[in-house]
Formats: structure tokens, C-alpha cells, sequence
């Protein structure tokens, strides 16, 4: 859910484009909150005088006194300009805006002290009044803050129809969590309580939130407060943690939410919202490190072409590749629909009208060389293919013209064209197959090998498991029969696969790229494989609905449990954690024989 947050007295607008009204608003906040400060210093100066004259008041010179008190607002002022510390720059009352007010009070006080020293020195004001008033008119701005920060955290704890939340983390996500919803009185949550597994935070408080115990304490933290919900507030909470979030707050009525990444709220700066857990996060949700100063190495400047650009892994690629400015990005793909679908990612519109977007069908020899041809791409990423298992199987010559020959034709065109980086988009299906898709994908794995040897250049593959997202996959399929309400068809009690978030997919296809040697299959570490049973479970939990789940056992060519390793392959690291990589079996294209294949394709079938 989103947070709307209003302006607070420490805070900045909210748009990039503030309201006249607004502008006046924050105005009079600055102007207010000077005249605190004025007011402050005067307050202090009169004290420091009472007290250096023991309490003798008549002994004070008032004009003179009044003079000072002009100076040392017009000195605040003046000291408070570095900092800004009346220009909205801080959170109201934060640690920041301590240290910015402790300094521009002693540097206006250091200054004061010199005119008092040598301006004044025969007005009757003892040159020990502005030393004294320091710590008074200190003690009074910071005051001032805090009784004020105490009091919009107050009025938002009023917001009746905010519900009790339970923060997960205490860190540097979970006190930004805290300190948004417990100062923003149109927030959707309140605080009630922190939970940290660091043993070490244990009894502390942020905000006047305590931080109770573990995550095992939620039950006893719910009966103790009345949450409703519980928030994740690990910026880089992996799927293994939310799954056990998610279980642990299931029997508890909770309904979960989680936040952006560190960085996102770091690029976000003050704002950020809090999401529903979705089942991507419960299966997918691992970070990923990626060394992009070698990424923009390779690509930064070259002219770099994407087949398959309008299917999911295409467009999220191209949506990455332009991140590093190419010089240009050729988006190549037979369909035109999802060709607009890459444009309006990229570039914002879907005018199909630039020349970033090809239509063409890789399996056309001719059309594929002549594009290469002309456009002289320097890098390529080859993710055109067919990928679905069981229509395959019915068809397994159309696997054959697209994923074998097409992908052929996209290597002999690139050789042709000089490309000397190609990155062959593989499946954990290509190891050890058993299905026509498995085959064909790794026959494209030995042609990219092949045409490695005979280029020197870096031509290899990449390959994954399942991506979290994308079309026509498991996770619209399921959420599709929850909405009808069911059944929620799996093929197996036991049948398990390897998931990955596209953009993650995508992060490590371009830095396989840059590490990997010619003719290698790159692997993408894609963690612990899950239990597809569980999925469907927990789908059907998160939508409240009473489905049942019908097994309909494996379809051919599918295997119980996928790997991304056959088992005569020797896998070796790369310089990158997820990354491990292994030799691929070249092939030469004359070897190429459908018949032959069609029947290795029948002989592996039948022993899978």
C-alpha cells in the first residue's frame, strides 16, 4: 500500500512542483521556526543576565540588552544559511537537524561574543552573558524541536483509521518505516511494536517504539498490542526469510507487507510505499551483486541487438542495456505487439515508428543476415526461442526451425557481421534433456560453441531455470484458477523447479556476459529449487479463497526435478558467486540432421 505523506515542518514538498499554497506554507513554517530561535536566543540573553547580575535586574541596561538580542537573531540567521537549516533540508527533530542547530548556535554565539567583547565594550553588558546564554538558548531551539516533533507523532498515532503494524527490523529500514508512519498523520499504519532477530537490539527503542524480541516473539507481540500487520523492514530480505515470515504470521491473521530495496529508498529519498508480500517474493525475491563498471565495459558505446525482444526476458534485458548507453539498441523480434511492448519500456512510447525496433523472424536466413548486415551489431543477446514444454512436445519440428535453425541463422549472421560478443539465452531444460525443448536448446548451446571456435570471439550461453513473471508461466496460470475458483492443476506431489525474478535473470545475463570465455555455458545459480505443491498452497492462503488442488501427473518429456547441470558436465567457478560455468560439446552445423535428432529426441523421452 502507499504511504501519502504531508508536509512536515522539517520535511520538503512533496512534488517536484509545490503548490503556490504550499510554497506559502513551508515559508511560514521557516519564518516561524526562526523567530523560535530568535526568540530563543533572547530569552536566554535576558537569563544570562539575571544571573550574572545575581538576580538584580535594575542593574540590567535594557537598551542595550534589546541591541544585543538584534544581533544575535540577525547572526542566527546569517550562521543557519550553510546549513539550511531553514530551508526544509532535515527530518523535524532529527539527529541531522541537532547537529546543523548546535552549530549555527555556536558559531552565532562566537560572534556574538566578539561584538559584545569590542563593540560593546563600554554598554554595560558583561562580556560573560553570551557564553552564558549559549547552553540556555541551545537547550530552548532543541526543546522547541522535540516538544513539536512529540506532537505530530502524537496527532498521527490519533488517525483512527490507521491500523496497528508490527515492524520486522530495526535497523536503518525499520526506523525509516517507523519514524514515516509514526509522523505522517495520513499514514495507513501505526507502530506499535519492532522485532529483530539481533540479539543485540533487544530492549532498544526507536521512536518510542520498543524493539520486543525475535520474530518468534510475534505471537506474544500480537496479543500485547492488537497488530493487524506486519511489516518487513529488511531491504534485502531473501525468499527463504519471507517464507518464514509468511508462515509465522499466517495463523496469526497478519496480513504481511514488505518495503523497497536499501538502495530504492536511498534513489527514493523520502517516500517509499509498503506492498503486499506477493508469491514472487515468497520464491524468488534473492539479491543480486553486479559489477556494472564491467557490464558498461562491453556495453557502453557499442551498437547492441536483442532477439526476442518482445517476450519477458527481451524486454527486461533491453530495459537494462539501456541503462549503460549504448550507442544504439536494436530490439529484433516477429512479433509486433511485443515489439511495442519493448519500445514503450525502453523509450517511453509505442509509436513503432523508430528504427530500434526490427520486425523479423529469425528463422528468415536472408532477412536475419541482411538486418546484420546493415546495422553491424557489435554485441548481440539471442533470447528468441519457443519455450513451451508441452506444445513442443506435440510439435517438435517447429522447436527444430526456431531454437536450432533460427538460432543458427542469428550465429552465421553475426559471424558474418563481425560480432564479436554473443550471449546465447539457454534453459536448465538443455541439461540432461528429456523434451524437445530441452534437445532443441541444447543443440543451440554446440552451435554457439561451435561458432566460438571458428570466431576466437566470445560467443556462449547462459543458462536458467524457470523466471517469476513471465508470459504464459506457472504463477498467472495458478492465479487464473484460483480466480475461478479452482481446481489448481499440478502435475506432481513431489515435481519442484528453480525460480528466478526476470530482473534478476536479466542482472546476471549481462554480467555473464562479461566474464564469460568463449564456447562456455554459463550457470546461473538460481538457489533451492521449490516444491510446486507449495506454491500452489500458498497462493491459495494469500487469496483467501477455498480451492482445491487436482494432480494430473507429469506430461511427457517433463522430469520430476530440473537440474542445471548434466551429469558429464564438470562445473567450475566463475569470478562471480551466482555464476559457475562448464565446457559445451561443439557442433558443426553440417552435422545438423532432423531425423537423427527427432530420434535421440524419442529415445530420451522414453528413458525419462
Amino acid at each position: 500500500m502507499s504511504s501519502r505523506k504531508q508536509a512536515s515542518p522539517g520535511d520538503m514538498p512533496t512534488g517536484p512542483h509545490p503548490t503556490t499554497k504550499s510554497r506559502r506554507t513551508l515559508a511560514f513554517r521557516a519564518v516561524r521556526q526562526f523567530v523560535f530561535d530568535w526568540l530563543a536566543w533572547g530569552v536566554a540573553a535576558i537569563a544570562a543576565a539575571t544571573l550574572r547580575y545575581e538576580f538584580d535586574v535594575e542593574r540590567i541596561t535594557w537598551w542595550s540588552m534589546l541591541l544585543l538580542i538584534g544581533v544575535l537573531g540577525l547572526l542566527q540567521l546569517a550562521c543557519a544559511a550553510p546549513p539550511r537549516l531553514y530551508r526544509h533540508r532535515y527530518h523535524y527533530g532529527s539527529f541531522e537537524e541537532v547537529l546543523a542547530v548546535v552549530l549555527a548556535a555556536a558559531a552565532a554565539g562566537s560572534l556574538a561574543e566578539v561584538v559584545v567583547l569590542f563593540v560593546y565594550a563600554h554598554s554595560g553588558i558583561p562580556r560573560t552573558v553570551v557564553i552564558i546564554a549559549y547552553p540556555i538558548a541551545l537547550v530552548l531551539m532543541l526543546g522547541v524541536r522535540y516538544v513539536s516533533r512529540l506532537i505530530v507523532e502524537a496527532t498521527a498515532r490519533k488517525q483512527a483509521d490507521s491500523k496497528p503494524a508490527i515492524v520486522f527490523g530495526a535497523g536503518y529500514v525499520g526506523s525509516e518505516i517507523v519514524r514515516q508512519f509514526l509522523t505522517d498523520s495520513a499514514s495507513p499504519f501505526r507502530p506499535v511494536a519492532l522485532l529483530d532477530d539481533d540479539p543485540a537490539k533487544r530492549h532498544s527503542r526507536i521512536r518510542s517504539v520498543d524493539v520486543i524480541g525475535p520474530l518468534e516473539a510475534l505471537p506474544e507481540a500480537v496479543e500485547e498490542t492488537g497488530a493487524r500487520a506486519l511489516i518487513v523492514a529488511i531491504g534485502r530480505a531473501d525468499s527463504k526469510l519471507l517464507r518464514r515470515v509468511s508462515d509465522a504470521a499466517r495463523p496469526l491473521g497478519l496480513s504481511v507487507k514488505v518495503v523497497p530495496t536499501v538502495e530504492q529508498m536511498l534513489n527514493g529519498a523520502r517516500h517509499f510505499s509498503v506492498r503486499d508480500l506477493s508469491i514472487d517474493d515468497l520464491i524468488g525475491r534473492q539479491p543480486v551483486d553486479t559489477n556494472l563498471a564491467a557490464v558498461g565495459g562491453y556495453l557502453t558505446g557499442k551498437r547492441v541487438l536483442v532477439t526476442g525482444a518482445g517476450g519477458s526476458i527481451g524486454v527486461e534485458l533491453c530495459r537494462q542495456v539501456r541503462r549503460f548507453d549504448p550507442a544504439e539498441l536494436i530490439m529484433l523480434d516477429r512479433d509486433e505487439t511485443g515489439l511495442q511492448n519493448a519500445e514503450v519500456a525502453v523509450s517511453g512510447h509505442g509509436l513503432l515508428n523508430s528504427p530500434e525496433v526490427v520486425l523479423a523472424d529469425i528463422r528468415d536466413a536472408d532477412v536475419v543476415r541482411q538486418i546484420f548486415a546493415q546495422r553491424r551489431p557489435e554485441v548481440v543477446f539471442h533470447a528468441a526461442a519457443l519455450k513451451h514444454l508441452p506444445m513442443l512436445q506435440q510439435y517438435p519440428r517447429e522447436a527444430w526451425k526456431t531454437n536450432v535453425l533460427g538460432t543458427l541463422n542469428v550465429l552465421e549472421a553475426a559471424r558474418a557481421a563481425g560480432v564479436r560478443r554473443f550471449v546465447n539465452i539457454s534453459t536448465d531444460k538443455a541439461a540432461d534433456p528429456t523434451s524437445a525443448l530441452g534437445y532443441s536448446k541444447l543443440l543451440a548451446e554446440k552451435l554457439t560453441a561451435y561458432m566460438a571456435r571458428e570466431t576466437g570471439a566470445h560467443y556462449l550461453s547462459v543458462r536458467f531455470g524457470n523466471v517469476l513473471g513471465s508470459r504464459g508461466s506457472m504463477l498467472p496460470l495458478f492465479a487464473g484458477q484460483i480466480e475461478r475458483g479452482g481446481p489448481v492443476q499440478v502435475t506432481h506431489e513431489q515435481v519442484s523447479r528453480y525460480f528466478m525474478t526476470i530482473p534478476e535473470a536479466c542482472q546476471l545475463v549481462l554480467q555473464a556476459g562479461a566474464i564469460g570465455k568463449p564456447g562456455e555455458a554459463l550457470i546461473l545459480d538460481m538457489g533451492e529449487p521449490v516444491l510446486i505443491m507449495d506454491i500452489a498452497r500458498r497462493m491459495i492462503d494469500m487469496s483467501g479463497k477455498d480451492v482445491k488442488i487436482e494432480i494430473v501427473g507429469l506430461r511427457e518429456g517433463e522430469k520430476l526435478n530440473e537440474q542445471l547441470v548434466s551429469q558429464s558436465e564438470d562445473v567450475l567457478p566463475t569470478e562471480h558467486k551466482k555464476i559457475s560455468c562448464s565446457r559445451v560439446e561443439v557442433l558443426d552445423p553440417a552435422d545438423l540432421d532432423y531425423d537423427r535428432w527427432l530420434a535421440r529426441l524419442g529415445e530420451a523421452v522414453r528413458a525419462g
